[in-house]
């Protein structure tokens, strides 16, 4: 987190991004000033392995609701979600589309880490609901301070069904039955 560029912090939470592909992964969600931060850290070896920065300005809207998938699709998910939207404008390539690691999808979806419910300290940084309040707030604040041209006067908030667009997914079905995306102790290897 960089001051200058970010601002004060304003709140972090523990959720789990759904990426385009349907793979679950940990992830640190950072709101401040101007930025929210979304940070792959590593719990067993106390590592920050990637941070992806989007202004909250550039978010153009904040979608909660159910998670589906196309109705032919062999990977099967459940509850709710909230999706971020920001670039409205530019679609994401064809190759970007079908890459299941490529970051230049311009939306991430969120959904409540399992560990919510544990204590009652993770119980209060997960709740995607306190997260998508504080987030469209963050938002709202950061057009009226910093809007940006051609923009509307600030992101929609809306409820309605979060498609997955994915059709096999075998790789997010490996990787999600065997929680790939959290650090958790695998014997000696942890990833």
């Amino acid at each position: 987190m960089d001051p200058q560029v970010d601002g004060e912090l304003q709140s972090s939470w523990l959720v789990t991004e759904v990426d385009h592909w349907n793979q679950e992964g940990e992830r640190i969600a950072a709101i401040t000033e101007r930025s929210l931060l979304i940070c792959k850290y590593d719990f067993m070896m106390l590592s920050l392995q990637s941070c992806r920065r989007i202004p909250l300005n550039y978010i153009d809207s904040l979608v909660h609701g159910t998670l589906t998938l196309p109705p032919h699709s062999v990977s099967r998910r459940e509850g709710q979600g909230l999706r971020v939207h920001w670039d409205k404008l530019r679609e994401a390539p064809f190759t970007s589309r079908w890459n299941p690691w490529s970051n230049d999808i311009p939306y991430t979806t969120f959904i409540e880490h399992p560990v919510k419910g544990a204590t009652e300290m993770f119980t209060s940084k997960c709740q995607l609901e306190m997260f998508q309040a504080q987030l469209a707030a963050a938002v709202q604040r950061a057009y009226g301070v910093d809007p940006v041209p051609g923009r509307a006067n600030g992101a929609l908030i809306l409820n309605r069904p979060i498609v997955i667009d994915t059709y096999v997914g075998l790789i997010s079905l490996i990787s999600n039955q065997n929680k790939l995306g959290y650090s958790l102790a695998r014997g000696s290897v942890g990833f």
